[in-house]
């Protein structure tokens, strides 16, 4: 069964530049991550997902037991902490013709490209995996056009990218070359 939030677009051309061209197959209003989740993400995922089969099986037994009522908000909890895996696989960027899309575990923010002054990586001190601690990283930024810059997209410490360099520095170029197709139009 094929999942596409966990599948990356192949991006780059053979000889490795970017390539934001979208398939033809594809719409614009097709959203693709253009690089894949990270292994921090995705075990932090499996774990929630292991402590919803416990609290669902909790459920089931309780149900058994005659507390309906508990059962029920045993099993409420059970479906919020699997909506809470499945959102936080799909945090991350997003681009389309349209634009440029943040996914943050509680909200989602979408840039048109017209929104868009500049699309930059910088070095700067990171948050380590999202947490207070900060160390020396690179930063992939989006400047807008009338406003405040928006929310560091992009960390080469944080769960996506955290221990592969290489993956960060190739999806920073393949944003970097969206923008630059899709301001020009």
């Amino acid at each position: 069964m094929p999942l596409p939030f966990l599948t990356a677009d192949r991006a780059l051309q053979a000889d490795g530049r970017a390539d934001p061209v979208p398939p033809p197959s594809h719409g614009p209003d097709h959203w693709r991550r253009p690089y894949r989740p990270g292994p921090w993400r995705v075990g932090t995922a499996a774990v929630f997902l292991l402590l919803a089969s416990f609290v669902l099986f909790s459920a089931l037994i309780i149900a058994l037991a005659g507390s309906p009522a508990g059962a029920a908000v045993c099993a409420a909890v059970g479906l919020v902490v699997i909506a809470l895996a499945l959102r936080l696989v799909r945090v991350g960027i997003w681009v389309s013709a349209r634009g440029l899309r943040q996914v943050q575990l509680l909200r989602t923010t979408t840039l048109p490209w017209s929104a868009v002054a500049a699309v930059r990586t910088v070095q700067q001190p990171v948050r380590w995996l999202g947490w207070p601690r900060t160390v020396q990283g690179q930063a992939l930024h989006v400047e807008r056009v009338r406003t405040e810059p928006l929310r560091t997209l992009l960390t080469d410490h944080n769960a996506d990218f955290l221990g592969r360099p290489r993956t960060f520095a190739r999806a920073a170029d393949v944003l970097e070359a969206w923008a630059a197709e899709y301001r020009a139009r």
